[in-house]
């Protein structure tokens, strides 16, 4: 997949703020038709985990997991089925994110050669998957901008930030997937 020039991606950002609400209803319903799994996990389990911290930097997070999926379906096409995938590829991504992301929380108990392992597999398939850096830029800052507003938000940045990451991630291996086939 390719990386998203400036302008492709103002365009598309644009394109995404300018959705109004009866195609907005109607892009969700029909992601979440397509790639259910999918959709429970980004619009259901992680605003969750975000609300943990803070309700309205959850609120924030599944606004911009709507930009992200409006900014790939205008930049790369409609969505594959989950029907036209394998059975198990979320919970293959899953495995694999999670592996790689407990390596970076040095709180976590884990064999120090294995941490290593995982934090340069995870740099390195960052690298690989080319996985949209200017729209993740884009994203942390508006979420520190939304967080420095109100100081109870700013305990919610770093997981709010890194759940954008893996939304973005897992759209960027999604639409990776689809060219693959």
């Amino acid at each position: 997949m390719r990386e998203l020039s400036h302008q492709e991606l103002r365009d598309a950002l644009a394109y995404a703020e300018g959705v109004n609400e009866i195609d907005g209803e109607k892009i969700l319903e029909h992601f979440q038709l397509e790639q259910t799994a999918l959709a429970q996990t980004i619009f259901g389990i992680f605003p969750d985990v975000i609300a943990e911290e803070n309700q309205e930097m959850s609120y924030l997070f599944i606004e911009f997991s709507f930009n992200v999926l409006c900014v790939f379906q205008k930049s790369f096409g409609p969505l594959p089925s989950q029907n036209d995938m394998d059975y198990d590829w979320l919970e293959k991504q899953a495995v694999l994110l999670d592996a790689e992301l407990q390596s970076l929380i040095t709180e976590r108990h884990m064999d120090e050669k294995i941490r290593l392992k995982l934090q340069d597999r995870f740099i390195e398939r960052v690298i690989e998957d080319s996985p949209q850096m200017g729209l993740i830029k884009f994203m942390n800052a508006a979420i520190d901008e939304f967080a420095s507003e109100n100081p109870s938000r700013v305990s919610a940045i770093k997981t709010t930030q890194t759940m954008i990451f893996i939304v973005i991630r897992l759209f960027s291996n999604l639409y990776n997937h689809k060219t693959n086939e």
